[in-house]
């Protein structure tokens, strides 16, 4: 149960809207000036606070000031409550950070319909979200009630690509969104010798392309096909409208991208001074994760040597030297171009 903060001086309407939001099943404290406000603030830490603007001792403007410089409660919601409705106070008081506004006189309904808002706005933020597509599709599910992003796919025009055939590359700017229908895609940089790595690999029901287009700059990298696939194309003007017309969805956007960011640097730095029996091991274990979702073992993962390589960052012939001993270990098993995984937890011990 939600516990809201209701800081209003006038006694008979502290109390009607007391009575208003214990009908929507809140918990509901309230405090008759801002000084006593701020005080149960700090104490009871709620989830959301009402206040009014005019108020004696500490007006609204004054609480709303104090909490955004606490830590400890500057993320709370923040609902006004006023009578006033001069633009300049209006304009004030969301400069200064609230949250929302409801105008004396309101219905119960007006008032249910805020709170709710604000308090599945404020539940988002306070989620964590994988930086990946899944956790993208998850946080479109929070934000907008939508079960997948593949609505945003739907009824687009479908390209289909051989395998090997090159989707975008880099230094290009991109126009749009790309979605899997089926298939593999990688993502990868070369050098001047041509040598790849393998930056992201993307399957079925995944979006790609989507870090130039938040940035607005051009491709850093190259996307191919893995095998024969078929791709959904979405215009940037329809993925730009998912970002802008839904804030929360924006700023959790950006902290996955954020941490997504954080995991290449990890990914770099094994790169540079893993072992190559890490390399390996580390490579398969995450080819596992990305394709299996946790299958009972032996798990299998048709890669060829080639995009296996790239993905450990290590040349073929040392890939398949390296393989060559994980079979002999009984770590793994190998049948043509698939690797089956015998012992998970020795390869992932090895990360360690």
């Amino acid at each position: 149960m939600e516990t809201i903060l209701l800081i209003e001086d006038n006694d008979e309407l502290r109390e009607n809207t007391s009575d208003i939001l214990a009908i929507a099943g809140y918990k509901v404290i309230t405090a008759d000036n801002g000084k006593t406000g701020m005080e149960m603030i700090l104490a009871h830490k709620p989830d959301l606070v009402i206040c009014d603007i005019m108020m004696p001792v500490l007006d609204g403007f004054g609480v709303l000031h104090l909490m955004q410089r606490n830590d400890e409660v500057k993320d709370t919601p923040f609902i006004f409550l006023t009578a006033k409705t001069e633009r300049a106070d209006l304009r004030k008081a969301m400069g200064m950070g609230a949250d929302d506004y409801i105008t004396k006189p309101f219905t119960g309904t007006e008032l249910w319909d805020a709170i709710s808002s604000r308090l599945r706005k404020a539940a988002i933020r306070k989620q964590y979200f994988p930086p990946n597509l899944q956790g993208l599709q998850q946080l479109i599910k929070e934000a907008t009630g939508k079960t997948t992003l593949q609505t945003l796919a739907e009824g687009r025009d479908i390209e289909k690509y051989k395998k090997k055939q090159v989707i975008y590359t880099e230094g290009n700017r991109p126009s749009r969104l790309f979605y899997v229908q089926q298939g593999k895609v990688k993502t990868y940089k070369s050098n001047d010798a041509g040598k790849e790595l393998t930056i992201d690999l993307f399957k079925a029901e995944d979006f790609f392309g989507y870090t130039a287009l938040l940035e607005g700059t051009t491709y850093k990298e190259t996307a191919t096909a893995m095998e024969d696939s078929e791709i959904a194309i979405i215009p940037i003007a329809d993925f730009e409208a998912l970002l802008h017309n839904n804030h929360e969805v924006a700023v959790q956007f950006i902290r996955m991208l954020a941490k997504n960011i954080s995991n290449k640097e990890q990914q770099l730095l094994g790169l540079a001074y893993n072992s190559l029996r890490k390399k390996v091991a580390e490579a398969i274990i995450s080819l596992d994760k990305k394709y299996n979702n946790q299958q009972p073992l032996p798990r299998s993962i048709d890669f060829s040597r080639e995009n296996l390589a790239a993905v450990a960052g290590t040349a073929t012939e040392s890939l398949i030297r390296t393989l060559s001993d994980f079979k002999d270990e009984k770590l793994i098993d190998i049948k043509g171009s698939v690797i089956l995984i015998l012992d998970e937890q020795k390869l992932t011990n090895m990360l360690y």
